[in-house]
């Protein structure tokens, strides 16, 4: 008995051993998180609930360019005549993403596309973003990936004890196969020259070790001339659409004082699903030109109803998800509110009520076929835009 004892204990310890959670390095100090600078890059990323003179520096650093660039094409700039400024922010979604592919592709065959002065993108968002940036011309890789993607191309799932002794229920490990396929050397150099014409790309995840929204400037790393800066701005897209829990963590390394340290990220939409800049900086004292700014919601902004069955699974499933609506609202609430303050000439996409097939899983193509064909048409048809919030002029119609 005592030998069949021993024998149980050293297989259950083994088992143990197999099955312990993946290591990783000390986090960030409380008191240094703002020091820490990816790959020693200052303006690399900014922490969007903190001091916001950072940004306004990148932003008016970013003026100056656009300014040089203008004077280098023989015109004469001055604040008061700089041309109007589009801006584009991005949600996250998921598979939804297709809707924003889709309306992106079709506004551009309508010739009314502008070129965005800044586009932000989180999480589904975030991957859209940098075609977004570069323009019409990446539009069809956009209807590539979205017309194409397989939840096997997305991640592996793993067995039910990564609950216990992992990171995530799932490895995303062929998400980041597709992040360096289309995110390429030539597209970082390609957001790297736009940087140096003053335009920003902006992505966003959470540091979940310090509990902080951070935004990633993405120009900034492309025009570093870092050799580790392709690999981080990969990191980053995988980072943002990293669903706690679901999908694995990205840890980043950072270096303070000569020491080494990992910051743990993920899926930006855990603060928040879309963010156009944070609304501390009031953008409107900043500089007196045009604004513009256009919000993809890559969600529905109506009621999703369904009947929850009485399981603990599905119950804790069903808040998550309206946690998840309820944040969405409020971001496309704040972002309107921010524009109105700021004089930001406001415009709102997203996935109507007559959107109505429903999807039998996630990353189905068929459904995500044909939100991006809901998105193109919607697009075509110049219905894709609305100047409130759904709710507001609801009750404005009281």
């Amino acid at each position: 008995m005592p030998r069949l004892l021993a024998l149980l204990t050293a297989v259950a310890l083994a088992l143990v051993a197999a099955c312990s959670h993946p290591d990783r390095l000390p986090s960030v100090p409380r008191a240094d998180t703002v020091r820490a600078q990816p790959l020693g890059i200052a303006n690399a990323r900014f922490f969007a609930d903190g001091d916001v003179s950072p940004m306004i520096q990148e932003g008016m650093r970013s003026v100056e360019r656009e300014m040089a660039n203008l004077r280098a094409e023989g015109k004469t700039p001055t604040l008061a005549n700089l041309p109007t400024a589009y801006y584009l922010a991005v949600s996250g979604g998921g598979d939804n993403g297709a809707f924003g592919a889709g309306l992106l592709n079709g506004w551009s065959e309508t010739g009314t596309r502008p070129e965005f002065r800044m586009v932000t993108g989180v999480s589904t968002g975030a991957l859209i973003a940098p075609f977004a940036f570069l323009g019409p011309q990446y539009d069809p890789i956009l209807r590539e990936v979205y017309t194409t993607l397989t939840p096997d191309r997305i991640f592996r799932a793993r067995g039910l004890s990564a609950a216990l002794f992992n990171d995530a229920m799932a490895d995303t490990t062929p998400l980041g196969d597709v992040i360096a396929k289309y995110a390429d050397e030539k597209m970082f150099a390609a957001i790297a020259r736009e940087y140096n014409e003053g335009r920003l790309l902006l992505i966003g995840t959470t540091d979940l070790d310090a509990q902080r929204p951070v935004i990633w400037n993405i120009g900034a790393l492309a025009a570093s001339g870092k050799p580790e800066a392709l690999k981080l701005f990969h990191q980053i897209l995988r980072a943002s659409a990293a669903i706690p829990g679901l999908f694995e963590p990205v840890m980043i390394d950072v270096e303070l004082d000569g020491k080494k340290y990992q910051e743990m990220h993920v899926d930006g939409g855990t603060i928040a699903q879309l963010f156009l800049y944070p609304p501390s900086l009031e953008a409107g004292r900043l500089l007196k030109r045009k604004r513009v700014a256009y919000i993809i919601r890559n969600a529905r902004l109506d009621p999703d109803y369904s009947m929850a069955e009485r399981r603990t699974i599905n119950i804790a499933g069903r808040a998550i998800n309206t946690m998840l609506a309820a944040s969405g609202h409020n971001d496309v609430m704040r972002t309107f509110f921010i524009s109105q303050r700021d004089g930001v000439d406001y415009n709102l996409a997203f996935i109507g009520a007559d959107f109505t097939l429903e999807k039998k899983g996630e990353f189905e193509q068929a459904y995500m076929q044909a939100l991006f064909q809901y998105g193109y048409d919607q697009a075509r048809a110049g219905r894709e835009w609305h100047k409130r919030p759904p709710i507001l002029v609801q009750q404005s119609a009281k």
